[in-house]
């Protein structure tokens, strides 16, 4: 009986240096994987505060108006061509005669497509299974807010509250250039 038990005790053995082993190499990955976290953390707040500053910009570049130099030129915002500057955010410009959607970051491309297929003014929850996103509140309430910024730059209208419709303007000469 002495060498069962003998086998015995050195598996446990075995055991326990596997074990040590393992707590060691998942103490490691723990320890960089709260390192990627944070990592992603201040990815996504950058972001945010990217899309934030833009947004100001594009407001502050549409109220102030330009200063004239001493020589009588014009000089433009500190911020005008921020928005060609900065990469990696899509912004939204505000339409003009001849402009075409492809210049629109794909999901607004998609909104102002299922807003133009629509037989009449649709609303945000409509338009998210449509664009292939679930229909959950905060999917409804990011659609709302592209929706209500497509109104702001001129590609849409929204004539009632919630209920969006293809611009006016925007359908005429379109149309027009088909």
């Amino acid at each position: 009986m002495g060498s069962l038990f003998e086998e015995l005790e050195a598996r446990e053995d075995a055991a326990r240096v596997r074990v040590e082993e393992l707590e060691g190499e998942l103490a490691l990955v723990s320890e960089q994987l709260g390192q990627a976290r944070e990592g992603l953390e201040r990815l996504r707040v950058t972001r945010e505060t990217v899309a934030e500053v833009m947004a100001e910009m594009a407001v502050g570049a549409d109220a102030e108006p330009e200063a004239e130099t001493p020589e009588g030129g014009q000089v433009s915002s500190p911020y005008a061509g921020a928005e060609r500057r900065v990469v990696g955010v899509l912004a939204v410009p505000k339409w003009q005669p001849g402009m075409d959607a492809k210049v629109l970051p794909r999901v607004y491309q998609d909104i102002l497509e299922v807003v133009a297929d629509a037989p009449g003014p649709v609303r945000a929850k409509q338009i998210v299974p449509r664009i292939g996103l679930p229909a959950q509140v905060g999917k409804i309430e990011g659609t709302r807010s592209k929706l209500k910024r497509l109104v702001e730059r001129g590609w849409l209208d929204e004539d009632e509250p919630g209920l969006f419709t293809p611009a006016r303007g925007r359908a005429e000469t379109s149309s027009n250039s088909g």
